[in-house]
C-alpha cells in the first residue's frame, strides 16, 4: 500500500504546487490592480459597440470579416508546422500540394488586401 501512495506523491505536489501558484497570482492581482476606471478603459471593446446596449442593434459585419480571416490563416499556420516537422520525409507530391494549398491563400489574401477587407476604418 505504501508503494501505491509513493506513486501518486508526484501528482499530490503538482497539484498542491498548481494550487500555490493560483492562489499566489490571484491574491497579488487583486492587492497590486489599479481601481481607477478611465472612460477609454471602459470603453466599447473590439467589436465597435457598447457592451451594455441593445442587443438587438444593428452591428457592422467587418468584425465579423476580420475574425473569419484570422481563423483562415491560423488555420493555415496549423498545417504548416506537420509539415514542416515532416519536411525531409516528405514526397514531390507532398511538396507540391502545399505549395498549392499556399498559393491559393496567397491568391485569396491578395484578393482581400486589394478589395480592403483588412482596412477596419
Amino acid at each position: 500500500m505504501e508503494n501505491l501512495l509513493l506513486d501518486y506523491l508526484p501528482v499530490l505536489v503538482f497539484l498542491g504546487m498548481a494550487s500555490a501558484l493560483a492562489l499566489i497570482l490571484m491574491l497579488s492581482a487583486i492587492i497590486i490592480a489599479v481601481r481607477n476606471p478611465d472612460p477609454e478603459k471602459v470603453s466599447a471593446y473590439e467589436s465597435g459597440f457598447n457592451a451594455f446596449d441593445d442587443a438587438r442593434m444593428k452591428f457592422d459585419v467587418r468584425f465579423y470579416l476580420v475574425s473569419i480571416l484570422f481563423i483562415v490563416f491560423d488555420l493555415e499556420v496549423a498545417f504548416l508546422f506537420p509539415w514542416a516537422v515532416n519536411f525531409a520525409a516528405l514526397s514531390d507530391v507532398a511538396f507540391w500540394s502545399m505549395m498549392v494549398f499556399l498559393g491559393v491563400l496567397t491568391v485569396g489574401f491578395a484578393y482581400e488586401w486589394k478589395k480592403g477587407a483588412l482596412e477596419w476604418a
